[in-house]
């Protein structure tokens, strides 16, 4: 990934926060066939320091499987808000017109060996896991326990685990950072404006990364 000076993001812990809230990972693994790229939700575990290990499952018939037999290099990536930019919101659009549309994103990428794991214990403790995480903020949160323990048994049965060790994380928050400060607050306001969810996240962003 192409990462400008001013746009990259080294702190472990603000890669791992985005990760946690953004579970949904492309997974990109090059096996026998070729290149191959699964949508996966993956949860982070914090052992080994200092990136932690990444935990999800595929289905049993998933071709992932295959690419697994033998080590696995693979990149997981992680998408976190993005917004379009309009030129308009720029003061210096109305001072010299030298202005262009951009996107502000944020992305992060986990580099490591992806396994596979065969065990329903495993499983079944990684599905509550990761269930709870995601149920808890509901009115009413659904646990594993509300399925009838056969139907339970027979999706395990169905999947298998996938684990990787995180050897190197790599981020990118591009947001606005090479802006003169004027452009920089109003694509502050402007985003606030919207109120929406990830335009309030990305404000904030902005706003912490030039306080910082």
């Amino acid at each position: 990934m192409y990462i400008p000076k001013h746009f990259e993001v080294s702190d472990p812990a603000l890669l791992q926060d985005l990760i946690r809230n953004r579970p949904l990972a492309t997974v990109v693994t090059h096996g026998r066939a070729g290149l191959s790229a699964n949508l996966i939700p993956l949860h982070l575990a914090t052992d080994p320091a200092p990136y932690g290990t990444l935990r999800g499952h595929v289905a049993r018939a998933n071709p992932l499987l295959a690419d697994m037999q033998e080590a696995c290099p693979t990149l997981a990536i992680f998408h976190g808000p993005e917004r379009y930019i309009t030129p308009s919101w720029y003061p210096t659009k109305r001072e010299h017109g030298k202005v262009v549309p951009t996107w502000n994103y944020a992305v992060v990428q986990a580099h490591g060996t992806l396994r596979a794991v065969d065990d329903p214990g495993w499983l079944r403790e990684q599905l509550a896991h990761f269930t709870r995480q995601h149920e808890s903020a509901l009115p009413h949160p659904w646990s594993i326990h509300d399925a009838p323990a056969a139907y339970v048994d027979q999706i395990i049965q169905a999947v298998v685990g996938v684990e990787m060790v995180v050897e190197r994380l790599v981020g990118k928050w591009k947001i606005s950072q090479n802006q003169p400060p004027q452009n920089r607050d109003s694509v502050v306001r402007h985003l606030r404006a919207t109120g929406e969810a990830d335009a309030a996240w990305m404000a904030d962003q902005m706003e912490k990364w030039h306080e910082d």
